[in-house]
C-alpha cells in the first residue's frame, strides 16, 4: 500500500456564492439587511412574550420564544463571517472558526427540527385534547421538552463535531459554499436521519390532528382549528420545503444547494416572526403593548 500524505490544515478558503463576481458591494448590503431584520424580528417577538403575562399561558408562546432564540443564533452562524470576508475582501476561514461554523450549524438546525416536533405535538393536544390540555402541557412538561430539544441537540452536535474534526484531513481546504458545510458523512447523519424522524412524527401528529377536524361538525369549528396550526405549518414548510428539494432530486442538489443554504440560513430566520406575528392575535397585541410602552418612555423618565 502506498503512503498518504496528511497536511495539517490551518485554514479554509470559503468561494461563496457562485456567478457573483462583482457583486460583493450589492451582497454585502443584501445580506446586512436581512441578518439586521432578523435580528429585530426575532427581538420584538422575544421581549413581547417576556413582557405579557398573557402570553406565558399559551405553550406554544413558550416554545416560540426558544424559537426566537434560534432563529437569530442560526442566522449568526455565517452570514458575519460572510459579511467580514465580502467587507475584507477575504476569503479564508480559520479552522477554529469552520469547527464554530459547523457545531452551532448542526446544534441550532437539530433544536429547531426538534422544537418543531414538540410543537407539533402541542397543536396536537390542542385541537385533539382540548379539555386536557393544561394538564398535559404543564409547565413543567413544557420545560423538560424545550430542554430535551436543546441537551440532545448539544451531545449530537458535539459527538457529530469531535469525530469530524478527529480523523486526518488530506482533502483540498476549498469550500463551494460561503460557510464551512463540507463534512458530507456527518451532514447525512445530522440533516438527513434527524430531520426524517422528526418529519415523520409532525406528519403523524397532522394526520390524527386532520383526523380530528374533519370530525367537528361547524365549519367555523374547522376553520378556527385549521387556523390554529396554519403559523406551524408555515415554519415547518419553510424548514423541511428547501431540504426536501436537494434530498429528493440528486440530479438537481448540485445547482439547489446554495439557494437553498440561503434561503435556510438567511431568509427562514427573517420570516419565521412575521409568520407567527400576522397569524397570532396574542403577539400582534403584545406587540402593540410593547411599542406603547416604548413610546411612553420618554414621556415617564425625561432627562
Amino acid at each position: 500500500m502506498g503512503r498518504v500524505n496528511h497536511t495539517m490544515v490551518t485554514h479554509f478558503i470559503l468561494l461563496g456564492i457562485p456567478n457573483t463576481d462583482g457583486l460583493q458591494t450589492s451582497l454585502f448590503v443584501t445580506f446586512l439587511a436581512f441578518f439586521f431584520c432578523t435580528l429585530l424580528g426575532n427581538l420584538l417577538i422575544f421581549s413581547a412574550i417576556l413582557a405579557d403575562a398573557r402570553l406565558h399561558t399559551p405553550r406554544l408562546c413558550f416554545f416560540l420564544s426558544n424559537l426566537s432564540i434560534i432563529d437569530p443564533g442560526f442566522s449568526s452562524i455565517s452570514t458575519p463571517k460572510f459579511l467580514a470576508n465580502l467587507w475584507a475582501k477575504s476569503r479564508t476561514i480559520s479552522l477554529g472558526g469552520c469547527m464554530f461554523q459547523v457545531f452551532f450549524w448542526h446544534f441550532l438546525g437539530s433544536t429547531k427540527c426538534l422544537l418543531c416536533t414538540v410543537m407539533a405535538y402541542d397543536r396536537y393536544v390542542t385541537i385533539c385534547h382540548p379539555l386536557r390540555y393544561q394538564l398535559i402541557m404543564n409547565r413543567r412538561v413544557c420545560a423538560f421538552l424545550a430542554a430535551g430539544t436543546w441537551i440532545a441537540s448539544y451531545f449530537c452536535a458535539t459527538i457529530l463535531t469531535s469525530l469530524t474534526f478527529k480523523l486526518p484531513y488530506c482533502g483540498s481546504n476549498v469550500v463551494e459554499y460561503f460557510f464551512c458545510n463540507i463534512f458530507q458523512v456527518v451532514n447525512f447523519t445530522n440533516i438527513g436521519m434527524v430531520p426524517t424522524a422528526c418529519f415523520l412524527l409532525i406528519l403523524t401528529s397532522y394526520i390524527r390532528i386532520v383526523y380530528s377536524v374533519l370530525k367537528i361538525n361547524s365549519a367555523e369549528g374547522q376553520r378556527k382549528a385549521a387556523s390554529t396550526c396554519a403559523s406551524h405549518l408555515a415554519v415547518v414548510t419553510l424548514f423541511f420545503g428547501p431540504c426536501t428539494l436537494v434530498y429528493t432530486q440528486p440530479q438537481l442538489s448540485k445547482m439547489l444547494v446554495t439557494p437553498v443554504q440561503i434561503f435556510s440560513n438567511v431568509v427562514t430566520p427573517m420570516l419565521n416572526p412575521a409568520i407567527y406575528t400576522l397569524r397570532n392575535k396574542e403577539v400582534k397585541a403584545a406587540l402593540r403593548k410593547l411599542r406603547g410602552v416604548k413610546l411612553l418612555l420618554p414621556i415617564l423618565a425625561p432627562e
